[in-house]
């Protein structure tokens, strides 16, 4: 395994999170062929190297397919000693992990990847809210020392990924996230709505481009990859969305080429807040169900011609496939 343990690489996590399956690292990148560029590492938790295939374990975690979450326990796809124990990316704790080596040039572009098994160590596990209150400059119990080092240059990267992101225009459907609040009595007591910080935006996007890493990895080993296919809306959905746009004196062309562009252009004509919050509701229902297929049949949503997972293999059967596969190629 590569010894990753001196770099200061930090999970983002929710506040109530059980089981940690990745983290992240940037820095400036000091090739001189990569001015304005960044490298950044993505850890995932090396879980096919505890669930070795034909187990008693593996097959155990082929029939649950994933974890099921809960507003008070989960129902772990692995054992909670793995899950949320020996598996779990935890501070000042050396963790097995498969580690995604990314090179960033200064429009956001990926220039290139490597994968490889290392041994990693966390300077810390922070919560979203925490993360962005040090980046705001604001109180939070983030070391100073951490926000210089690592959640800086984690931040300028993703500032990079976001361009490439935003010239990709992906389907921007900004809804709200809730979350469910029980009482002692395990009933509802409440439904609050997660506020959605630049935080979750920064993870998700760096586990977004080791995604797609990780599939072209394979393409390029031809070696098996289990991709999350995401397919353009099914035309009788395009129908119903032009009736609704109807409603609103709105015209909709069901002939043309449709693309997450053409959704973004219809949701910038409604200003009106509530309006708007009807018309991304609306834009969802269209949406098909994304499922996980060996078959790459691209993914609409996040105008991606390849997209593997291999971020949440903790909780996600097709995840430690990708694992696999990723451990079999670069043997």
């Amino acid at each position: 395994r590569e010894d990753l343990t001196h770099i200061p690489i930090v999970a983002i996590d929710p506040r109530d999170a059980r089981d940690h399956d990745d983290a992240i690292w940037a820095a400036p990148d000091d090739d001189p062929s990569n001015p304005g560029g960044y490298r950044a590492i993505v850890a995932i938790a090396d879980v096919s190297f505890y669930v070795r295939p034909g187990s008693r374990l593996d097959k155990e975690a082929r029939k649950r397919g994933n974890s099921c979450y809960f507003p008070d326990q989960v129902i772990p796809m692995l054992p909670h000693i793995l899950s949320s124990g020996v598996c779990s990316l935890k501070e000042n704790v050396d963790r097995a992990a498969l580690v995604c080596h990314l090179r960033i040039d200064r429009h956001g572009l990926v220039l290139s990847s490597r994968f490889a098994r290392a041994r990693v160590r966390l300077a810390a596990n922070i919560a979203y809210e925490d993360a962005q209150l040090a980046i705001d400059g604001k109180e939070s119990p983030v070391p100073l020392s951490l926000l210089e080092t690592t959640l800086k240059p984690l931040w300028l990267a993703w500032n990079l990924l976001a361009q490439a992101r935003d010239a990709r225009s992906p389907l921007e459907l900004d809804l709200p996230e809730r979350q469910v609040l029980l009482n002692e009595k395990g009933q509802i007591a409440e439904i609050q709505i997660r506020e959605r910080l630049d935080a979750h935006r920064v993870v998700e996007d760096f586990m977004i481009a080791a995604n797609v890493a990780a599939a072209k990895a394979l393409e390029l080993k031809k070696s098996p990859c289990m991709y999350r296919v995401h397919e353009p809306p099914a035309r009788e959905k395009l129908l119903a969305l032009k009736e609704f746009l109807a409603t609103y004196d709105v015209n909709f062309a069901i002939g043309q080429v449709i693309s997450p562009v053409v959704f973004n252009r219809l949701m910038a004509k409604f200003e009106e807040p509530e309006a708007r919050q009807r018309m991304m509701e609306q834009l969802l229902r269209t949406q098909t169900q994304a499922y996980y297929s060996p078959v790459n049949a691209g993914h609409f949503g996040l105008a991606l011609g390849s997209y593997g997972h291999f971020t949440s293999p903790i909780r996600r059967y097709a995840d430690l496939l990708v694992h696999r596969s990723l451990v079999t190629a670069y043997d």
